[in-house]
């Protein structure tokens, strides 16, 4: 299996990094050729990982911003200045575009969709395998558009990727939302698992259509929790439709394979080992609530600092040798890139039954679930994880009954359990409002830390009349303007 996306990486890799000399000798002006749709759909895989793994502050700051690291030396994104690097039109490339030498996530999965469209099967069974295709693709644009809603509110989406038009409008984020469940009902419908799909194309699941309805089920799941303030009736007929279809453990985890040797390293190892720098530490705030806790994530997590573990304020100068450091786990330059995973979908799950949905169990199971998962996922064992969940201060009903609230109590732990993936916890803290952050030296009060990206300054002048048509409409491009779904 690692052999075959070894191979597969390569192919990315040099149709990535090709040189001129390679297209000038390699051309032939009167037969152009194109890359198939398989391979673009490959690309935008690999793509969509690097970018969510990524800790490189130029397209990346969410560990920075649910303040599971900080910085070292320079420290202007902890504190929030993402103008400073133009971080979020490096997002907007990633995602729509596409930067330096990779294409956006976006486009290449669009041209794969009309690459694959275009395929005639003569067989019954090759018209399966083309059907299972376009709806793998159409749940990944629909996982892409979720996220990009998730960072700024409203985004290109109904005009993004017409190459003749270069100044989509901004659709509204709930309206996105709505329509991202109907298109991945869809998928769920149209998915054929007794047929095909992509293969060893498929760095995710290795074409298994049957895992990625399960994805689909478990993205529709994360879809309608997300809007449970703001449509309680849509979120719980959307949870409860999904949630039996879902993962089912962490073996259905979607989850990217990384190798050994660049460029199909996890980013990560690029980003901490090659690099030769020291730019972050674990930040205070992750640190002090897990010391707090004694959860045995904190050896499987971080490096002592001496014997102890010590995370760095966050927001402030924190020189690497005086804190402690990422573990040895996230060094592995074949540490997996998270997609989507059973652990989450377990906290899902929890606030679902919290709030009265019908999902077949108690929110205190789906918790125990999901505590009991990530500390298995990363390496702890079941006897520790039932001596943690035994722990007053984390047993689930004697802690909602001593905080009185169950958003304080799942929104921690699925934060804990999120940690590495930024966007995910930073989520996590801008709906359930837990757990409590800490202020950054720039901030003077809790509410103005921020909760969006605010959009990309090329927009500002390239696509002026939309985007100060949707500034206008979710109540100014402020940090501080909160997501549709973000209503307390």
């Amino acid at each position: 299996m690692k052999n075959r996306y070894w191979l597969l990486l390569v192919v990315i890799a040099l149709l990535a990094s090709c040189t001129d000399k390679f297209e000038e000798y390699n051309t032939d002006t009167k037969n152009p050729s194109e890359v198939q749709g398989e391979w673009l759909f490959s690309n935008a895989e690999k793509t969509l990982s690097d970018q969510i793994s990524s800790t490189n502050v130029n397209n990346n700051v969410w560990k920075l911003w649910a303040q599971y690291w900080t910085e070292t030396t320079y420290t202007d994104e902890a504190n929030y200045d993402i103008v400073n690097r133009t971080i979020a039109d490096w997002t907007f490339y990633y995602y729509y575009t596409g930067a330096v030498s990779n294409d956006g996530v976006l486009s290449d999965l669009q041209r794969a969709k009309e690459l694959i469209t275009a395929q005639t099967p003569s067989s019954d069974a090759g018209k399966t395998v083309q059907k299972n295709k376009l709806y793998i693709i159409d749940l990944l644009q629909a996982y892409s558009y979720e996220r990009l809603v998730d960072i700024f509110g409203s985004v290109p989406y109904s005009e993004a990727l017409d190459i003749n038009n270069i100044h989509p409008k901004y659709d509204d984020g709930m309206s996105i939302y709505q329509d991202l469940i109907k298109r991945v009902d869809a998928d769920i419908a149209g998915l054929d698992d007794s047929g095909d799909s992509f293969g060893s194309a498929d760095l995710y699941y290795g074409g298994d259509v049957a895992s990625w309805k399960k994805f689909a089920n478990t993205l529709k799941v994360k879809l309608g929790i997300t809007l449970a303030d703001v449509d309680p009736s849509l979120a719980q007929s959307t949870v409860e439709s999904a949630y039996q279809n879902a993962f089912t453990s962490s073996d259905d985890d979607c989850l990217m394979p990384y190798l050994t040797n660049t460029p199909n390293t996890n980013t990560l190892y690029e980003d901490l080992v090659l690099s030769g720098r020291h730019d972050f530490v674990p930040a205070n705030t992750i640190v002090d609530i897990m010391n707090n806790l004694n959860d045995p994530r904190l050896p499987l997590y971080f490096s002592e600092n001496g014997d102890s573990y010590v995370g760095g304020t966050y927001g402030e100068s924190s020189p690497f040798d005086n804190y402690s450091h990422v573990s040895d786990k996230l060094l592995d330059p074949t540490f997996p890139g998270f997609i989507l995973t059973y652990t989450e979908l377990q906290f899902y799950l929890a606030e679902a039954a919290a709030r009265g949905y019908n999902v077949g169990k108690t929110a205190e199971d789906y918790y125990n679930e999901g505590v009991k998962s990530s500390i298995i996922w990363w390496g702890g064992t079941a006897a520790e994880a039932s001596a943690y969940l035994d722990k007053p201060s984390v047993n689930y009903t004697s802690a909602v009954s001593s905080t009185g609230s169950w958003k304080e109590v799942i929104g921690t732990q699925s934060w804990l359990a999120s940690y590495t993936r930024g966007l995910i916890g930073y989520t996590t803290w801008r709906r359930l409002d837990y757990p409590i952050f800490n202020l950054a030296p720039t901030i003077d009060s809790y509410d103005q830390i921020p909760v969006r990206f605010t959009f990309p300054i090329n927009e500002q002048t390239l696509n002026k009349d939309n985007y100060e048509a949707a500034a206008s409409a979710i109540g100014g491009d402020l940090l501080t303007t909160k997501i549709f779904w973000d209503k307390y």
